[in-house]
């Protein structure tokens, strides 16, 4: 991740984004979007990564609508850091079609955590771009320590890491107390000295423990848009752990507001084939994983 700052683009018109190839089960949940209000009510980390983007919960909602997304997962995103208000009004305004992934600080209290619970958080999400930096042993006690503090709620932990950092981390999967959410797929950029042979053994750890793959961030793989060469990734990714996998549209895409999220659900249509299966990634997995 550089300095750069990004400039959020305008967010596209749900109503011109591609309708579904395949029949949408009912239920179905988007498991990584992201939520904006504005800045006058819910302020930014001192150094965001890109300026405020267009995404308020009332465009989420029409863009879901449209492509027959009955539920979605809100994911606190670097630009509020730990102050997760934001997500929390959208949950509150949402009601039972939401669940939240939360980020906090390292001495957030017990009472805390239960009020983010209450408000139907599920998931504390473990920024490790900023902790990149850290010797592995160090990445791991923490990830450690935010697994006891959730473990009493039936919470689960979620990496948002860059691939090589996974990479290091993959002989301590396996032994992760609580179910551990793999976004991006693992992340792991040929760009960043990533290989298959890094992806296999990545999905033979999540496999061997606790863990969930997200099918989602095609862009941040392929950034070509070539996203056939993605296509064994993912069929492995179900192959080896069908019943631990969700979709995520990444939502509002940023700064690319207006990328076309109908073509990231349609690409299920061509990774998973069967509907049985689909079903699995977009409904009873998510269903079973956040609590709907």
């Amino acid at each position: 991740m550089t300095d750069e700052i990004l400039t959020s683009k305008p967010m596209r018109d749900a109503q011109t984004l591609t309708r579904p190839l395949f029949e949408v089960p009912l239920g179905a949940c988007d498991a990584h979007v992201h939520v904006f209000g504005p800045a006058e009510h819910y302020p930014r980390v001192p150094h965001p990564h890109y300026t405020l983007p267009d995404g308020n919960l009332q465009q989420l909602q029409r863009a879901t609508g449209v492509l027959g997304v009955e539920r979605f997962v809100i994911v606190q995103p670097s630009y509020y850091g730990t102050d997760n208000r934001c997500m929390l009004d959208a949950l509150d305004a949402a009601g039972d079609s939401a669940r939240g992934v939360a980020m906090v600080e390292d001495d957030v209290s017990d009472d805390a955590l239960r009020a983010l619970h209450d408000r139907r958080v599920r998931a504390l999400r473990l920024d490790l771009f900023l902790r990149s930096k850290l010797p592995t042993a160090e990445l791991q006690a923490f990830i450690e320590r935010s697994i006891e503090r959730v473990k009493p709620l039936g919470w689960h932990v979620q990496f948002y890491t860059p691939g090589w950092v996974v990479r290091d981390l993959i002989p301590a999967l396996p032994s992760l107390a609580t179910d551990f959410v793999i976004d991006h797929m693992g992340y792991m950029l040929e760009s960043d000295g990533l290989t298959r042979a890094d992806f296999d053994r990545l999905l033979r750890a999540v496999a061997d423990g606790r863990g969930w793959f997200k099918l989602s961030g095609p862009y941040r793989l392929a950034k070509d848009g070539n996203y056939a060469r993605l296509k064994p990734l993912a069929q492995a990714i179900v192959d080896a752990v069908p019943d631990r996998v969700i979709w995520g549209s990444d939502w509002p895409h940023i700064p690319e507001g207006g990328r076309d999220t109908g073509e990231l659900l349609n690409l299920l249509a061509d990774w998973i084939p069967d509907p049985d299966a689909r079903r699995k990634v977009l409904v009873d997995n998510p269903t079973r994983l956040f609590g709907f």
